[in-house]
């Protein structure tokens, strides 16, 4: 059985709307997030767009941060 790589899958790109279902937050929260600099964003013209890769990548990291100070 071949392993797929993060290369193989393709990239799943996200509305503000996408991030907040899925991260369960408001919207007003995601655009916030993303002003602060503190949600990885890609602006597209006057549109906000993110990767879901770099949402679930900067997820695990916030995650073990915080196993860290506990």
């Amino acid at each position: 059985m071949e392993k797929i790589s993060k290369t193989d899958q393709p990239t799943t790109i996200m509305t503000v709307r996408d991030v907040a279902d899925y991260l369960r937050l408001s919207e007003a929260t995601i655009y916030q997030m993303a002003r602060q600099g503190r949600i990885p964003v890609l602006r597209m013209g006057r549109t906000w767009r993110f990767k879901k890769e770099f949402i679930d990548d900067w997820l695990e990291t916030s995650t073990q941060k915080e196993k860290k100070t506990i």
